[in-house]
């Protein structure tokens, strides 16, 4: 009665077959075909009569089969722990070398960053003190560690914001200057989306009314600046940030949709809108490199951009075969995606305060 118990228990118990999937010459593997091994014995045994052996080689199979699902688990553990020590090091990498940046550059324009690099080091140093943990495979550490380096870099991240708007004022007339040029062609692209989303049958009210709104604040800012008051100016626009942030994703959204309706027409000419496909592919892949050298990260956008670049390229090789409603349907994969990366790129280009202005010389 044992014996036939531990048999059924072994096979409720046992492993899923992996063993093309385990790494050769690993120990997760001879423990797998050791366990095989008892689990075939056991079987024979107990079908022989000889109960006795039956029961231990139950046992040994399932201490086996034990043994290569915990060395699994770890093997997978140290897999995980290896993607987040990446994660955290490549995300604060990015972010500390934007800090050492702004650091320089408020130096060479006489700013007080004494606090600044305190706390700059100190941050610096917690998050040194995660990824050690992470190497060590001490995770309720890291743990506890991470949470304090993430306190670390919200006081950094509060001083960063004083000294930024410090070097803003010290160079408000390249940022009200940069606004300036920005808004003019901003207002042109919402005039001229409204013109052409009204003969489209879009409604244009909510754009319409931002569009005024905008305008209110550009020509503010603008009688500022012809005074020469570049300071209040730029405080005008860091009073409606959110007006400018918010008019400059409503105009863009409107100018794609009418733009991406006018594309769709042109799928009838398969050439033209393959080249328009393919120079927004390439727009798209210098604003996403230039995002990137901003320190933003764009991993995602990339990703989706080479599935535009497999999915044209497909829909192409279909139209070779003369399967054209194929092929449209991976045109429109890629349309709708580009879409996507398109979206990306206006989340994180647009910034009333263009910091980067100010740090090109630094």
């Amino acid at each position: 009665m044992i014996a036939e118990q531990l048999i059924n228990q072994l096979a409720e118990d046992r492993m899923e077959p992996i063993k093309d999937k385990l790494p050769e010459n690993s120990s997760i593997l001879a423990n797998y075909e050791t366990a095989e091994e008892y689990k075939d014995r056991d079987i024979s045994e107990y079908e022989a009569g000889d109960y006795s052996n039956s029961i231990m080689d139950s046992l040994m199979a399932m201490h086996y089969y034990k043994l290569a699902l915990s060395r699994l688990q770890e093997a997978a553990d140290r897999v995980q722990d290896f993607r987040e020590r990446i994660r955290i090091e490549t995300e604060m990498m990015e972010y500390f070398q934007m800090v050492e940046k702004t650091i320089r550059f408020a130096q060479n324009q006489g700013v007080d960053v004494r606090n600044l690099t305190q706390l700059y080091n100190e941050t610096k140093e917690a998050y040194k003190l995660v990824l050690d943990d992470l190497k060590a495979g001490d995770i309720e550490r890291a743990k506890a560690d991470y949470e304090v380096a993430l306190e670390k870099k919200a006081l950094l991240n509060e001083e960063l914001g004083k000294v930024r708007e410090e070097l803003a004022y010290a160079n408000a007339d390249k940022i009200v200057q940069e606004f300036l040029i920005k808004g003019e062609k901003g207002i042109e692209i919402a005039q001229q989306a409204i013109e052409k989303a009204q003969k489209n049958g879009y409604d244009t009210t909510e754009l319409q009314e931002r569009l005024n709104v905008f305008l209110a604040v550009y020509d503010e800012v603008k009688a500022l600046t012809d005074e020469g008051r570049w300071e209040e100016a730029l405080k005008v626009m860091d009073e409606n940030k959110e007006t400018i942030r918010e008019f400059q994703k409503a105009a863009e959204f409107i100018r794609m949709k009418v733009y991406e309706r006018e594309l769709e027409e042109k799928l009838k000419d398969v050439r033209a809108s393959l080249m328009e496909m393919e120079n927004r592919i390439e727009k798209d892949a210098k604003a996403l490199a230039e995002l990137m050298r901003e320190g933003v990260d764009t991993t995602s956008a990339e990703i989706q951009l080479k599935v535009v670049v497999q999915e044209l390229r497909i829909g192409v090789e279909l139209l070779k075969d003369r399967k054209p409603l194929q092929a449209k349907a991976h045109f429109a994969i890629a349309l709708n995606m580009l879409h996507n990366v398109d979206e990306c790129i206006l989340a994180h280009s647009y910034d009333p305060f263009p910091f980067h202005l100010i740090w090109k010389d630094a």
